[in-house]
């Protein structure tokens, strides 16, 4: 597997994250096996290349229920392609998210990002109240395959574009693409186009002050994919 990009600013020497990090070497597979070309990921660099009359997207989105009912977690990475990415993470796709945040990066920085096998995002808080659970915490600095890009204040509530994402996609269980434009939902065209790609993570909990989610790629489709994790993690 692919080192991890190394940074004298990313918080290795946390315990809690190392564990997290080595969990990956359990489950990944060779490098030749990350090169199919339709996983996810693949799916969500050509963003630039997909067109707004997305029909199929509206027609997933009309169901009422979830298209898989195990208990698995639903992270959603999406934004306009001319502006900043934001990170959902549900426990139900019919229910409000458990955690929303705006990355301080850009849409076509992360699409850099993924041309390497491996992406690993890292949000640190630096609180050290433990009166929180870890995903409440507001504050965060995050990371990107070792690099610091800034910080982040975790979202209370949904605004519109939050919320349109969150509707559109009720019934979407993984897949990637663009939003289609209603009249309900004008925005300046010159942050382009709503993209987004959702899929499945695997939650694996290292205890109170860590977290990771790992995406879980369909077997018929990227069981070559590159990593895509989420970790987090609070200061001790």
């Amino acid at each position: 597997m692919p080192s991890i990009h190394s940074s004298p600013c990313y918080p290795m020497e946390n315990p809690a994250l190392a564990s997290l990090l080595r969990h990956t070497t359990t489950t990944t597979t060779t490098t030749d096996q990350k090169r199919n070309k339709f996983s996810l990921l693949k799916m969500f660099k050509l963003f630039p290349m997909l067109t707004s009359g997305c029909k199929m997207v509206a027609l997933l989105g009309r169901p009422r229920k979830p298209m898989l009912k195990d208990s698995a977690t639903t992270g959603t990475i999406f934004g306009y392609r001319k502006g900043r990415v934001s990170l959902a993470i549900q426990e139900d796709t019919r229910q409000m998210p458990i955690f929303l945040i705006e990355l301080p990066m850009l849409t076509s920085a992360l699409n850099k990002e993924m041309g390497s096998d491996i992406v690993r995002i890292a949000l640190e808080s630096e609180t050290k109240s433990n009166k929180k659970k870890l995903l409440e915490e507001f504050v965060w600095a995050v990371y990107c395959n070792g690099r610091k890009v800034g910080y982040s204040i975790r979202r209370k509530q949904m605004g519109d574009d939050e919320l349109y994402v969150m509707q559109h996609l009720r019934g979407v269980s993984m897949g990637a693409g663009v939003l289609p434009t209603t009249s309900d939902h004008n925005k300046d065209t010159s942050d382009g186009e709503m993209t987004y790609m959702r899929g499945r993570f695997e939650r694996v909990v290292g205890s109170k002050d860590s977290e990771a989610f790992y995406m879980i790629n369909p077997d018929n489709i990227a069981a070559q994919a590159p990593e895509f994790s989420i970790f987090f993690v609070r200061s001790q």
